[in-house]
């Protein structure tokens, strides 16, 4: 009972719609109007800066490492990644707004490795980072970073709903990143660029 719990309420506190809200609160539009439509950090981020983006990734991460968190505390690992996983679900699909297309679970993802395994999360976090500086690709470090977490998790020896978790939430960013890959292919991938809020302030002056 209190596994299933547990798992609806990562469902529900994932389905929470941190970029959606806080653009449209702050900025009073609809993030998915903008960008690639995504109402992830990446996209918030890229379309209106570190003000809204930044406080949009954390709790985009909160909201995968609470959940598991709790399992972890409450019950074990497998209720933690199942709590996790079910956050990362309702951060795709979110029920609030009807199920339609969500975020791709990078940042909740991260939430739930910190949680259930804070080294696995942690390296995953740095070959983000190091990924996107490299190539300025927020695809690539996405890629990157799930791409490390399967092996960074066996390597270390974690309890086997971990490594399985890992296997499949990196089948899952590769799969939700599937059009970045296109596009990676065909040249036609956006970087990110750092210096184009700083134009848009300076052209509003």
């Amino acid at each position: 009972m209190t596994t299933a719990l547990l798992v609806a309420a990562g469902y529900l506190a994932g389905s929470i719609p941190f970029g959606l809200l806080l653009v449209r609160l702050g900025r009073g539009v609809d993030i998915r109007r903008y960008g690639s439509g995504n109402i992830g950090a990446s996209n918030v981020w890229r379309s209106f800066g570190r003000r809204l983006g930044l406080p949009v990734a954390l709790l985009d991460i909160a909201k995968g490492f609470v959940p598991a968190l709790l399992g972890v505390l409450v019950v074990d690992d497998l209720t933690a990644v199942l709590a996790g996983g079910a956050a990362m679900l309702g951060h795709w699909r979110p029920l609030f707004i009807g199920f339609k297309r969500g975020g791709k679970m990078v940042a909740t993802g991260g939430g739930v490795f910190l949680a259930v395994a804070p080294l696995v999360g942690l390296i995953g976090a740095a070959v983000w980072i190091a990924s996107f500086l490299v190539s300025r690709f927020t695809s690539v470090g996405s890629l990157a970073a799930a791409a490390a977490l399967p092996p960074a998790a066996a390597l270390l020896g974690e309890p086997w709903p971990v490594i399985v978790f890992a296997t499949l939430a990196s089948l899952a960013v590769v799969v939700l990143h599937r059009g970045n890959i296109r596009r990676l292919r065909e040249g036609s991938e956006h970087r990110f660029d750092f210096r184009r809020r700083r134009r848009k302030r300076a052209a509003a002056v």
